[in-house]
């Protein structure tokens, strides 16, 4: 996982925050609240037995083709989907799609 907490105070961050959100009551009081923002590329189940074998070079094959979106998680909770981008000499998430509220917790299963 990709923690974009670790991005450089003058990289571009996140500008598309819902003006509607920012003009609610109380907005003020949760605006300064820090969330772990990380992306997941994907995963997969090992036997222990396994993941002992693995070393440097080994593929470890995960749940997702190379045409799916990244997720895109605040404090593990799914919020949007993604894909890679380039930001100088970081990776950064170009969000594609907002995931609606209802289908936050879809694929939880596949997260544990």
């Amino acid at each position: 996982m990709s923690d974009m907490s670790n991005m450089p105070a003058g990289a571009p961050r996140g500008t598309g925050a819902n003006p509607d959100l920012r003009m609610t009551p109380n907005f003020d009081l949760l605006a300064s609240v820090p969330l772990r923002v990380s992306v997941e590329v994907g995963s997969t189940a090992l036997p222990l037995a396994d993941l002992l074998t693995l070393g440097e070079g080994s593929v470890i094959e995960l749940d997702r083709s190379v045409t799916d979106l990244f997720d895109i998680l605040a404090n593990g909770t799914l919020v949007a989907r993604g894909e890679v981008v380039s930001v100088g000499d970081s990776y950064g998430i170009k969000i594609a799609e907002i995931v609606a509220a209802e289908r936050r917790l879809d694929g939880l299963e596949r997260r544990k």
